[in-house]
C-alpha cells in the first residue's frame, strides 16, 4: 500500500515538473497575508492573485470543486494570520466560517471569485480597525483610514481635516500628539512602504510608481523613498535581486 502511494506521488510530481508548474512565490504569499494583517488594502489588492490562476495546484478536476477547495485553504490561512495579528479567535474564525459557507452555496466559479474578493477586503478592514482602534482616538483612526484609502492621491492635511469637519491646526496638533509624527511624514512613510511592495512584487518602473502614488516628480519620489527605506529604489531592487523589467525590455530591443 505504501509503495503504491509513493508510486502515485512520484508520478504526480513528475507530471507537475513536465508541465513546468511552479507554485506562487513563498515570499509573495507571506507578504500578501501580512498586508491583510496590516490593514493595507492597496497592497492586498496588488498582491492578491485569482484563485485557481497561475501558481495554484489542481485539487479537483471539477472547476467548481477546485476553486472551493482553494477558497477554504485561503480562508483558513487568513483566519490564522489575523488571530496572530491581534484579531480575536472568535471574530476571525467566525468570518472564516461565514465566507466558507457562502462559497459552499455558490453555484459558479465567478461567484466564488466575487466572495473571495469580499472576504479579503472584509478581513483587511477589520484588521485595520484592530491595529488602529486600540492606539488612537476616533478622529485619528478616521484620518489613518483616509490615508490608507487614498495613497494614490496627493494627500494634504487640509483635505483630511475637511473630511472630518475639523480645523487643520487642531488636527495637526492631535495627529502629532498621538502618532508622534506630523501628517506629511506619516503619509510619505506609508507611500514609501507601499512603493517598496510595488518594487518587489510588480513590474512598475520608478517613474510609474512615482506617478501612481501622486508624487510631484520622480526625483522627489526617490528622495522620499531613500529617506524612509534607507536606499534608492534602484538600490532596493538590487538589494533584493529584483529584475528591472523595463531595463530588460530595452536590452532586448537593442539587440533584437
Amino acid at each position: 500500500m505504501k509503495e503504491e502511494h509513493e508510486k502515485h506521488m512520484a508520478e504526480y510530481l513528475f507530471s507537475q515538473r513536465e508541465m513546468n508548474f511552479e507554485h506562487i512565490s513563498f515570499d509573495r504569499e507571506i507578504a500578501f497575508y501580512e498586508s491583510i494583517c496590516a490593514g493595507d488594502i492597496e497592497s492586498v489588492r496588488m498582491l492578491s492573485t485569482p484563485l485557481c490562476g497561475e501558481g495554484y495546484g489542481i485539487l479537483s478536476k471539477d472547476p467548481l470543486h477546485n476553486i472551493r477547495y482553494h477558497f477554504v485553504i485561503s480562508a483558513a490561512m487568513i483566519a490564522r494570520f489575523c488571530v496572530k495579528g491581534g484579531m480575536t479567535p472568535e471574530k476571525s474564525y467566525g468570518l472564516s466560517d461565514y465566507y466558507i459557507n457562502l462559497a459552499d452555496e455558490a453555484r459558479s466559479v465567478e461567484q466564488v471569485h466575487a466572495i473571495h474578493k469580499d472576504m479579503l477586503e472584509d478581513y483587511t478592514l477589520h484588521m485595520r480597525h484592530v491595529r488602529n482602534n486600540g492606539c488612537y482616538s476616533k478622529p485619528i483612526v478616521k484620518v489613518i483610514d483616509f490615508i490608507s484609502d487614498h495613497l494614490h492621491n496627493k494627500l494634504s492635511l487640509e483635505v483630511a481635516a475637511a473630511q472630518l469637519g475639523l480645523s487643520s491646526a487642531y488636527l495637526s496638533r492631535l495627529f502629532k500628539a498621538e502618532t508622534g509624527t506630523n501628517f506629511s511624514d506619516f503619509v510619505n512613510a506609508r507611500k514609501a512602504e507601499y512603493a517598496a511592495n510595488l518594487l518587489r512584487y510588480s513590474e512598475y518602473s520608478d517613474l510609474e510608481i512615482s506617478n501612481l502614488l501622486g508624487f510631484s516628480s520622480q526625483s522627489y519620489f526617490i528622495k522620499i523613498f531613500k529617506k524612509y527605506q534607507g536606499v534608492t529604489p534602484k538600490a532596493y531592487r538590487k538589494q533584493f535581486q529584483i529584475p528591472d523589467f523595463r531595463d530588460q525590455e530595452t536590452h532586448k530591443e537593442a539587440i533584437g
